[in-house]
């Protein structure tokens, strides 16, 4: 082979190999750019598949707890709150009761000293209420049936003819001044009267009765 066959070969040789690793770079390097971009899309969906399979319960569940918690948390409070609004309720309703009991233990207190708030009007039944509280029980009904013949139980009763007032008809009517100047309208006021006349003049009421029967008045 003369010298220049052979630079020539030499020469195309190199240019054979410098093509062929360029082919092959080239190659390479598109490979490299698809392998990163599948491990780059796939990256969070493989998250789980990185994580050793009897870890993955836990990190799946750990939502739910969270969940579970806000949702016990905010069921507290609601318990909290009714809990707080009953006892609320039930000390109101204890503090309702306590004065209740205080304001009819003061009333029975009130009544059993005679002393009875004015109303503007009484019936039959309040009247005879306050004659029980006031007369002795042993001399009530002997009282009762000298009211009974005198007025009804009206404390408001007027005779059209001789001027005479209240339960027990006093003649004249403010005579019962000495018990009370609410003797025209309290019942008390002309109760009281009434027994005490009735206790001076004969005894008890029913000294007082058992004259009404003899001479039908007292």
């Amino acid at each position: 082979m003369s010298r220049n066959s052979a630079r020539g070969f030499a020469v195309v040789s190199a240019t054979a190999v410098t093509t062929v690793g360029a082919v092959m770079g080239v190659a390479q390097a598109g490979t490299a750019h698809s392998t990163d971009d599948a491990q780059s899309s796939a990256g969070d969906a493989t998250l789980l598949a990185d994580i050793p399979v009897g870890e993955q319960a836990p990190v799946q569940a750990a939502p739910l707890a969270r969940q579970a918690e806000t949702q016990a948390v905010a069921a507290d409070a609601v318990a909290r709150k009714s809990a707080e609004e009953s006892a609320r309720e039930q000390a109101a309703k204890d503090a309702r009761a306590k004065r209740a009991a205080a304001e009819e233990k003061a009333k029975k207190e009130r009544e059993a000293k005679g002393i009875f708030p004015l109303q503007s009007s009484y019936t039959v039944a309040e009247v005879q209420a306050m004659a029980r509280q006031i007369v002795p029980s042993g001399q009530f009904q002997c009282f009762s049936n000298i009211v009974n013949h005198e007025s009804t139980w009206n404390y408001l009763a007027v005779n059209a003819a001789s001027g005479a007032y209240g339960l027990v008809q006093a003649l004249p009517g403010n005579k019962m001044a000495s018990a009370g100047a609410d003797w025209r309208i309290n019942p008390a006021t002309q109760i009281k009267w009434g027994l005490n006349y009735m206790n001076g003049r004969y005894g008890s009421p029913c000294g007082a009765w058992s004259y009404w029967q003899a001479h039908g008045n007292y």
